[in-house]
């Protein structure tokens, strides 16, 4: 069972210097809190800064203003108490999947002991018991993803990051792989920060919906979700509050589409 960590984004803004360009302002005094064992995900149109935050989450860049707090300490460089999954599995081909685990647990200074039995364990909570030795190639899509996010948790992390883990998957699989990601949430007790696209996705799995706008990126509604799980796509409370989300990010479903050129 991991320890979940308490995040803090403190007023963090972000710019990026192009050739022959002025700077491009892509974060403009983000904040926000998410509390231990949370599940907070991040949605907003494209070129809002979602992953450009999540890149400073992980530790790849520190060249912002602000500040982001993991258990009161600042973010520096990259750790083993931040896991991340990407929307491409990144599972490496000539590995099997328990291979491929492994890799994350290289520099845990665990026991080979302690080491088996976490890859065991997250192979058995993805559901992947019996594909220990399968490659890459021989998974599905949705395997595949599953595979990674064992991979992000096997060294217990106190935050689990998710970019567009599902974005590439079909309807089906994504929408069967929600429900596992609920679960896994639910039995590892992981805080989880999810970037998705996707409205449902982000009101069927999280606590909180961060809403983001572009130009620069910035928040501009923090909506609770105050549901029980497992929860139903179909309820009216579920509905309004997809909506909600939508509008506040100016895409709101119930607008007529607009009428084609004669």
């Amino acid at each position: 069972m991991a320890t979940p960590g308490h995040l803090e984004i403190r007023n963090v803004s972000k710019t990026y210097a192009l050739p022959g360009r002025p700077l491009v302002n892509v974060l403009s005094h983000v904040g926000f809190d998410v509390d231990p064992g949370a599940f907070v995900t991040i949605v907003g149109p494209s070129g809002c800064g979602k992953s450009t935050l999540l890149r400073l989450i992980i530790g790849l860049d520190d060249d912002y203003r602000g500040d982001i707090l993991l258990n009161g300490r600042r973010i520096v460089g990259t750790a083993l108490s931040r896991g991340i999954v990407f929307q491409d599995h990144r599972l490496l081909p000539w590995l099997t999947l328990q291979q491929n685990i492994g890799l994350s647990l290289e520099n845990s200074g665990w026991s080979a002991k302690e080491k088996a039995s976490a890859i065991r364990d997250h192979i058995g909570l993805v559901g992947l018991s019996g594909f220990e030795k399968a490659y890459p190639h021989e998974l599905s899509g949705g395997m595949a993803q599953r595979a990674a996010i064992a991979r992000g948790l096997a060294n217990r992390p106190e935050i689990l990051l998710l970019d567009e883990p599902l974005g590439a998957l079909d309807a089906l699989t994504r929408v069967h792989l929600q429900a596992e990601i609920q679960r896994i949430w639910e039995a590892e007790g992981v805080t989880m920060i999810l970037v998705t696209h996707d409205v449902e996705e982000a009101v069927f799995l999280s606590n909180r919906v961060v809403v983001m706008s572009a130009n620069p990126g910035r928040i501009v509604e923090d909506v609770a979700v105050d549901l029980p799980f497992p929860r139903d796509r179909a309820h009216v409370d579920f509905i309004a509050l997809k909506r909600r989300i939508l509008a506040a990010m100016g895409e709101d479903e119930r607008r007529p589409a607009s009428p084609r050129a004669a």
